[in-house]
């Protein structure tokens, strides 16, 4: 019997490494585990899935270096399962070890598809509305713990708007220790006032402390960051109420 349950686990998840292999721009290697059985798939549920994929191209220019994701016990829809496909009847708990690399971070932020997703960023100074436009911006790894930021944003006060550019050095939030701003430093512009980076700082904070954050179905937390030459490592646990059709429509 056990054999015959490893027989449907494979079949089941070498049918869905075929679908998302099909969805995707490109892969280097892409392994999915559904841990079930038939009696299980017929009452619609699975002990959990686990997923491991190198070089995934997910849209243009965005491309994940490695991920390792493994499932709760889930509750899906059995025919669609029988078929290879997961359609989620409840949401589903997973934690995922992400890892981006300092060349795929900054296509994918030069992107249209990301470019597209940032909107102006609105902060109120003393009751005032000042708005950053962001124009660009990239991601260096040098290591030791450290992220720096260069970028260039259209700052909009008092009618106003001007171009300012920027570079920052910073610690980011782990398990063990609060984010550490090390140094902030105007390259384009007149700079920004006292107000201005209290009201920014302020925000900051809040964004940081925000218990989860939201995309689509998909509710996640970073839980840890650790960032290597080269390369940002991402301990993220998400709660996911339905495969998002961001992912599941990338084909045309």
């Amino acid at each position: 019997m056990p054999n015959e349950h490893r027989l449907e686990e494979e079949f089941l998840s070498q049918e869905a490494e075929r679908r998302i292999s099909e969805k995707l721009d490109g892969a280097e290697k892409i392994e999915i585990d559904i841990q079930t059985d038939l009696l299980k798939i017929v009452q619609g549920q699975a002990d959990g899935v686990s997923v491991a994929g190198f070089g995934l191209a997910i849209k243009e220019d965005i491309r994940i270096q490695e991920i390792k994701l493994q499932t709760d016990t889930i509750n899906i829809n059995p025919l669609s399962a029988l078929f290879g496909q997961i359609e989620l009847n409840e949401p589903v708990n997973a934690t995922a070890r992400i890892i981006l690399t300092e060349v795929d971070i900054n296509r994918a932020l030069a992107s249209d598809f990301v470019l597209s997703q940032m909107q102006n960023f609105d902060l109120d100074v003393d009751g005032e509305i000042v708005s950053f436009e962001a124009q660009e911006i990239q991601i260096f790894l040098p290591g030791d713990g450290k992220i720096e930021c260069r970028g260039r944003v259209l700052l909009k006060e008092m009618g106003n708007t001007r171009p300012l550019a920027y570079t920052a050095l910073l610690r980011p939030r782990t398990d063990s220790q609060s984010a550490m701003l090390e140094s902030f430093n105007c390259t384009e512009g007149e700079g920004i006032s006292i107000e201005l980076a209290t009201a920014f700082m302020q925000k900051a904070k809040e964004l940081m402390n925000l218990p989860y954050l939201k995309w689509e179905d998909m509710a996640f937390s970073i839980k840890d960051i650790k960032v290597e030459i080269g390369s940002l490592i991402l301990l993220v646990q998400t709660q996911v109420k339905q495969i998002p059709s961001s992912i599941t429509e990338l084909s045309p």
